[in-house]
């Protein structure tokens, strides 16, 4: 039931969050570049041993090859560790429950969802996973995926700031989004979340005798400090299958709105980092403004949608209707408590689920879709901005040609190449979605070996719309699931990797060599048809641009799966 006083957690929350936001994206400003910043006398001496470690001059600025090359390197590291880990993990130390290794197809996909910050799990993590090889493993990769897309966004940033054509050194960027960043703020947050009820204990499981009889094991971990990289870092794989919607990994309202804010806070400060960094503070203005345009009118249509129910949910196998909430859905906290939660994960590609997404109506279904079409209000750590930055070069360029001049942003003639990697990067995530969808539905029906949702898998719209939502998720990076689909299978194994990866690391190289070739050129000097970007006019434009290039690319589909069961 909607209760009016959820709003005002939900207002607190969001107050919080955006007073926090300036101040820290000024400090992220400072932090990558380089100028001084608050725990240099902490971290630099460790910064300085961790560089000579990896081989890596501070001093050395890469141009876009070497950047790539040494984000692909180091990205292909991981998924090798995280790979081997998971197929040995029955032979290694730190598995008191004896679990099995992962077969390979399984490992890969974990690997490659891990690294990808995708955290999308085809797996049950009570019994699929060791102590060992979480922490060993997947919660490396928490920091490190989170990272290297702050990583990337700085160095697309650069190119606005430079023009020796380099974009700064990979390296050092990886480390002091680690180091400064993700680090202490997972810290202080896990202790927070301990505070809060979480457990966190080296301890993999208890056995509980209930009074009724019987025995039950309730699985342990260091379930604090995982929730809080997990949240801040948008990566979203929870300790516990059941993600945030387990009472050890969320026990209390309080405890969900914490989580929230961890959510959002990166997210929301990078446009006043990138104010920051380009030394223009009031450009931070219309992309705050974007996002919280997109993001509060997303949070408004779910729990409208939520609230009204719909009755097309009654004729979905398995669904039990109790009012306007189908079983299955967590309700810890107020629709507006939980919806917030929920679009927060979902709008800033984390994919943490406190709801059951599979009995959600079918038009808060379509709210969550757009925010993973979008991939950018606000979008994961670094890569959701670079996304929004794009749609602004998009938005720059389609506005000089309307009035007849060469469109230029901050100083930089935004030109063909630029706009060539811009729609690379903008068609690659349909592609990605659409393409394994029609080889599912078109080869599925006359190959069932594929084992695409079962033995029969049978064509209606809320079965289209798991399936799209898998892959629409496998391709956001943002890891959450809709409902109950046979996934755990060589042929989404392995699809599902490559979609993540394609998802992942092409949208990444875009943003990298639009930054590089920005980087090349010689400032434009700003002049009276110089278009203003830091204007209300500008926002409004950016923000129907962006809503109508992901609604051309996606609505079609849209009308397959949850538009087609929206009123019954």
């Amino acid at each position: 039931m909607f209760d009016p006083r959820g709003l005002i957690d939900v207002v607190l929350v969001l107050v919080v969050v955006l007073a926090m936001a300036p101040f820290f994206g000024r400090y992220l400003g400072q932090v990558f570049t380089d100028r001084p910043a608050f725990g240099d006398r902490i971290w630099n001496p460790i910064e300085h041993q961790l560089f000579r470690l990896l081989g890596t001059n501070p001093r050395h600025s890469m141009r876009f090859k070497e950047y790539t090359i040494a984000l692909l390197v180091t990205s292909a590291a991981i998924v090798l560790w995280i790979f081997a880990l998971m197929v040995l993990q029955s032979s290694l130390p730190w598995n008191p429950n004896g679990i099995p290794g992962m077969s390979w197809d399984l490992a890969l996909h974990t690997a490659s969802s891990f690294t990808t910050n995708t955290d999308f799990t085809h797996f049950v993590a009570e019994s699929q996973l060791s102590l060992g090889g979480a922490i060993l493993g997947l919660q490396i990769a928490l920091f490190l995926s989170a990272g290297t897309g702050l990583a990337v966004v700085v160095a697309f940033i650069r190119g606005f700031t430079r023009q020796d054509g380099t974009l700064g050194n990979f390296y050092v960027d990886l480390v002091r989004a680690v180091t400064r960043v993700l680090l202490p703020i997972a810290i202080l947050g896990a202790v927070v979340l301990v505070a809060m009820g979480l457990p966190q204990t080296f301890t993999s499981s208890v056995t509980a005798y209930p009074m009724t009889g019987g025995a039950q094991t309730i699985y342990l971990g260091p379930v604090a400090s995982w929730t809080s990289i997990e949240m801040l870092g948008t990566n979203g794989g929870g300790w516990y299958a059941a993600n945030a919607a387990n009472q050890l990994a969320n026990p209390t309202v309080l405890s969900m709105l914490f989580q929230t804010g961890l959510m959002l806070l990166i997210p929301f400060s990078l446009p006043f980092m990138f104010g920051q960094m380009v030394r223009k503070p009031s450009e931070a203005n219309p992309y705050i403004a974007t996002i919280l345009i997109v993001f509060l009118i997303a949070l408004g249509l779910f729990m409208y949608f939520q609230y009204l129910g719909d009755p097309a949910l009654g004729s979905i196998p398995g669904l039990t209707i109790s009012g306007n909430y189908p079983v299955g859905q967590q309700a810890l906290g107020t629709l507006p408590e939980t919806s917030f939660f929920q679009i927060s994960s979902i709008y800033a590609n984390v994919g943490a689920q406190e709801m059951a997404l599979g009995s959600i109506t079918p038009g808060a279904q379509m709210v969550t879709f757009f925010g993973m079409f979008t991939q950018s209000t606000p979008g994961g750590v670094g890569t959701g901005f670079g996304v929004l930055l794009v749609f602004s070069l998009v938005a720059v360029f389609i506005g000089g040609l309307m009035v007849g001049r060469t469109p230029e942003y901050l100083g930089k003639r935004v030109g063909k190449d630029q706009m060539r990697w811009s729609a690379f990067l903008l068609i690659s995530h349909p592609a990605a979605i659409l393409v394994p969808v029609v080889v599912v539905f078109v080869a599925g029906l006359s190959i069932p070996a594929l084992g695409a949702i079962g033995p029969n898998l049978q064509v209606n719209a809320h079965q289209f719309s798991i399936l799209l939502y898998e892959f629409t998720s496998e391709s956001a990076n943002n890891g959450s699931a809709m409902g109950p689909i046979n996934d755990n299978t060589v042929f989404f194994n392995l699809v599902g990797s490559a979609v993540m990866l394609v998802g992942r690391f092409f949208p990444m190289i875009a943003m990298l060599a639009i930054g590089s070739l920005f980087s090349g050129e010689e400032p434009i000097p700003a002049s009276a048809g110089t278009l203003q970007t830091n204007s209300f006019t500008f926002t409004l434009y950016l923000t129907l641009l962006l809503i109508i290039i992901s609604g051309l690319l996606f609505l079609p589909v849209l009308a397959l799966g949850p538009l087609s069961q929206v009123g019954g």
